[in-house]
């Protein structure tokens, strides 16, 4: 059986500070949630994360955005965008133009297709966020949206400390 990081850490709580298992804790809870929704999105509509993320982003922009701000937003390189456009552009999933303003920006928005089948997706994609959830009450998940907004802030916070 392998042990995640967090297993590890427990059993040898000497070694690692709280908030070192804090940390392995929160990366556990997110390995764990996102290879879940990654294996469903698969078996389920034959679609990688990357490119449900790429359509969820567009799909509350129905003018279309340009690859910059939609790496922007997904965090991370203009490069893994491109790569995932052009396959969804060529699914029939994305249209891809020129901007208006600007002829080196090209702009992308779903299609009819594509906001269907993301919205299919979604659909199903809330109901497992739901089950994954379920064994939390309201209170529960109050308290962690409380919590974790205060660790983003403490989080952010140390980012800027060094940056400065």
């Amino acid at each position: 059986m392998t042990l995640d990081s967090e297993t590890k850490a427990v059993e040898l709580p000497e070694d690692h500070a709280d908030e070192l298992r804090l940390w392995l804790r929160l990366l556990t809870c997110t390995t764990l949630i996102e290879g879940e929704i990654r294996g469903r999105l698969r078996e389920r509509f034959d679609v990688t994360l990357p490119r449900f993320d790429l359509m969820a982003q567009l799909d509350k922009a129905p003018d279309g955005m340009t690859l910059s701000d939609v790496s922007k937003r997904m965090m991370v390189s203009n490069g893994n965008v491109t790569g995932l456009v052009e396959r969804l552009v060529e699914s029939g999933h994305l249209d891809r133009r020129t901007s208006d303003t600007d002829r080196r920006v090209q702009v992308i928005r779903l299609t009819k297709l594509g906001r269907a089948e993301f919205r299919k997706m979604a659909a199903e994609h809330e109901t497992w966020i739901a089950d994954i959830f379920g064994e939390l009450t309201e209170k529960d998940v109050r308290e962690l949206m409380r919590l974790l907004a205060k660790t983003k802030g403490s989080a952010q916070k140390a980012v800027q400390r060094r940056q400065d």
